[in-house]
Order: C-alpha cells, then sequence, then structure tokens
C-alpha cells in the first residue's frame, strides 16, 4: 500500500481516486455526454447532439435476429466472427469501395466500430508514439490513444478548405516519432469527405514517412454529392491501412454493436490476440442481423440516405439564413455551422441555447483543434423536429443580436 492510499484510510475518506491509475483518473469524461448531462429529464428540448439515426433498425433484419434465436443460435462464434457474415462483408467491400481482403485472415467482426479503433491503436502503439488526428474530429481518438500509451498529435482543418486534411498540414506534424495517421471521411463533425484526388498527396506523404494509418469509414454510406473512396483504395495503401467501419449508422444498427476492422494479415492478427482475450467475440445475434443487412437491406439504407439528405439541404440553408456561415456537409448526418458572429464560446452558446430555446447541440470545442466558434448538430431526427429547432435558433440568434452580445 502506498503512502497516499494509507493516508486516506487512516483518514476514513471515502474517495477511492488514490486507488486509480493516473493517465485514466485524469482523462476528461466526454464533452458530449457531459453537456447532454444537462438535459436531464426536461421537457420540450429538442436534441440535435447524438448521432444515431432516428429510423429503426429495418424489420427483417430485427426477424433474422429473432429466428435464430428461437434456433437457439446463442454461442459463441469464431473469435474473428461468423465465416460467413466475413465473405459476404469481403464481397461487399470489394464491389461497393473497391478493397480486396481474405475474409478468413484479414478481417474481425468486432464489438462496433469503436472497439476496432482500440484494438489497431492497442496493437500498433509503442508508448510514446505519436498518433496524427485531424480535427476537429471524433472525440474518441485522443482519450485512446492516451490509454494506449500514445501522444496524439492533433491537425486543424479550417472551413474554407471545407475542413478536408492537406498534405502540408499533415507534413508539418510528422516528427521522429510520428507512427499512426487516424483518418475520419466522412467526418464527424464537419460532415467533411475527400476526393480521390484529394487522398493522393496524402497519401505520399504517408509512404514517404512511412505511416501506418487507422482509416475509420463508419459513414462511408452516407455521402450525398459524390461516393465514398477509401483510403485503401488509393494505389499502395491497402497494407498501410487499417480500415474500421461498421453497422451503425448505414443501416440504423448503434445499439447492436456490430463493427468490422480488416487489413494486412499481420496486424489483423495482432489485433484478433487483443480481441480473443477482451471481448471473445460479438454477440451472435447481432452479427446474424448484420449479415441480413449486407444481404438484404441495401434499399432501406438508399431511402435512409436520401432522407438524410434533404434534412441536410434544409439544415444548411436554415443556418444561412439566420445569418450563420455554414460549411455544406458531403457527408454523415452532422452541420457544422459557425457560430463566430455572435461573439459567444461554443460552450456558451450551447448552453444559452439549451437553457433558453430548449435546443440541445454540441459545443464545437469538445472535437479538437479548430472547433472553437462552431456548433455540432445532427439532422438524424425528423424534418419536423429540424424544422422547429431552425425556428428556436433563428430565434435564440436574432435576441443575441438584439442584446448586442
Amino acid at each position: 500500500m502506498t503512502l497516499n492510499q494509507e493516508q486516506a484510510l487512516q483518514a476514513g475518506s471515502k474517495s477511492m481516486n488514490s486507488y486509480l491509475a493516473p493517465l485514466v483518473r485524469d482523462i476528461q469524461p466526454s464533452g458530449i455526454r457531459k453537456f447532454f448531462d444537462l438535459v436531464g429529464g426536461s421537457k420540450d428540448i429538442i436534441t440535435l447532439g447524438v448521432g444515431e439515426p432516428d429510423f429503426t433498425t429495418p424489420w427483417h433484419m430485427r426477424e433474422a435476429c429473432v429466428y435464430s434465436l428461437e434456433r437457439g443460435f446463442t454461442s459463441y462464434t469464431s473469435n474473428a466472427g461468423m465465416p460467413e457474415l466475413r465473405e459476404e462483408l469481403s464481397h461487399y467491400l470489394s464491389s461497393r469501395f473497391s478493397v480486396n481482403y481474405n475474409p478468413k485472415d484479414e478481417m474481425i467482426i468486432t464489438v462496433g466500430g469503436s472497439e476496432a479503433i482500440d484494438l489497431a491503436l492497442r496493437a500498433l502503439i509503442t508508448p510514446g508514439d505519436e498518433i496524427l488526428i485531424p480535427e476537429p474530429c471524433y472525440i474518441s481518438y485522443s482519450p485512446i490513444t492516451a490509454i494506449g500509451g500514445g501522444v496524439a498529435v492533433g491537425i486543424e482543418t479550417f472551413a474554407d478548405n471545407g475542413f478536408k486534411l492537406t498534405a502540408e498540414a499533415l507534413e508539418a506534424k510528422i516528427t521522429p516519432r510520428s507512427k499512426v495517421l487516424i483518418l475520419c471521411y466522412p467526418s464527424n463533425p464537419t460532415g467533411a469527405t475527400m476526393s480521390y484526388e484529394d487522398w493522393l498527396p496524402i497519401a505520399k506523404v504517408v509512404e514517404k514517412h512511412d505511416l501506418i494509418v487507422i482509416s475509420d469509414e463508419i459513414y462511408a454510406e452516407l455521402t450525398y454529392d459524390q461516393n465514398h473512396v477509401s483510403f485503401a483504395a488509393i494505389p499502395g495503401m491497402l497494407d498501410r491501412t487499417i480500415l474500421v467501419s461498421g453497422f451503425s449508422k448505414a443501416f440504423a444498427m448503434t445499439g447492436w454493436r456490430i463493427g468490422y476492422t480488416c487489413g494486412h494479415r499481420d496486424l489483423i492478427s495482432a489485433m484478433l490476440k487483443i480481441h480473443q482475450y477482451t471481448v471473445m467475440c460479438a454477440p451472435s445475434m447481432g452479427q446474424v442481423a448484420a449479415l441480413e443487412a449486407l444481404r438484404n437491406g441495401m434499399g432501406e439504407k438508399d431511402r435512409m440516405v436520401d432522407a438524410y439528405n434533404q434534412r441536410r439541404r434544409l439544415m444548411v440553408q436554415g443556418f444561412r439564413d439566420m445569418g450563420l456561415d455554414c460549411h455544406e456537409p458531403q457527408g454523415a448526418f452532422y452541420v457544422f455551422p459557425s457560430i463566430q458572429s455572435t461573439g459567444l464560446s461554443s460552450d456558451a452558446f450551447a448552453e444559452r441555447l439549451l437553457y433558453d430555446a430548449k435546443v440541445a447541440a454540441v459545443p464545437g470545442n469538445v472535437f479538437g483543434l479548430g472547433g472553437e466558434g462552431y456548433l455540432r448538430c445532427s439532422y438524424a431526427t425528423s424534418v419536423a423536429q429540424l424544422t422547429e429547432a431552425l425556428e428556436r435558433i433563428g430565434n435564440f440568434v436574432h435576441k443575441l443580436k438584439a442584446e448586442g452580445v
């Protein structure tokens, strides 16, 4: 027992913080969840915060799960996932995104995309390695990097460039300790996408500095004016890329927790060892539903994307009409309007919007570099709710202008 632990016990303290690993103790709670704790049980609040489809998982996918349960399919699967699901996934990735993986030894079915990211980072990081992360970005990348012993290095992206990563910005952040580049396009929170031409100079920098890439493509199916281009499909990048994705966003299957990761067999083999010792396998009934989604769910997926596209246009125009600059997202289901003209910080704007207008959105600063002065709003909710939310936000902005804020 350490001196601090003994002193705490002698003092009759109820705090157990002295037992915690300092690394874990010092990690800040999720900025999204922390903010939405303020909502509590409040009524009449329109929530534009959580990145979750408002659609229910299509019935035939749920029915496939129910039927599997009725047949008693409740056992563990292979650690890497059901062979038939991996086979189907291999065909899907090849035909849809022109990336080819052997389902036997280059693919793992994971507990959501989040586990896949964690596995990749834990397999790759030697303490002190620098992990390059374009920001604003999904809030989990930096904490997971820290837990693995790595050092997160943010690369700021900007609205005037569509929040795209540039080779120049990447090159400027590389040091002898740089090892991994995490990519997330289409982007959470900005909705930014990258074209084939955008990727080519990035690939040259990756090859020049011998980097490994973790490409989080969870929103690959949610693009609007152009098709998604996988970084792994860029010449020379397949073996350097660990592709991460899942079924949550495209097929409205968030609670099923079925994701996947693909890559070079040496990398996947290392990740599989960690997966074996931590979660064993992804839920068997969820894998059955995912298999049904790949085989027969593309029609529903396309209809959901069409609905998101309608909502995207509504939101972008709504923010512009109220005088707020708003980058037009090309993917995912978020808008990221600038609130800099109001003079309020992201935190202050989001908090006042919640209390004064009963609209919950996420302050942009929680997403890292370049997020301050922005607000993330999810349009994964009904048109009626979005229309009402825009009216409330517009009235709130006009009120701020009248106050001279």
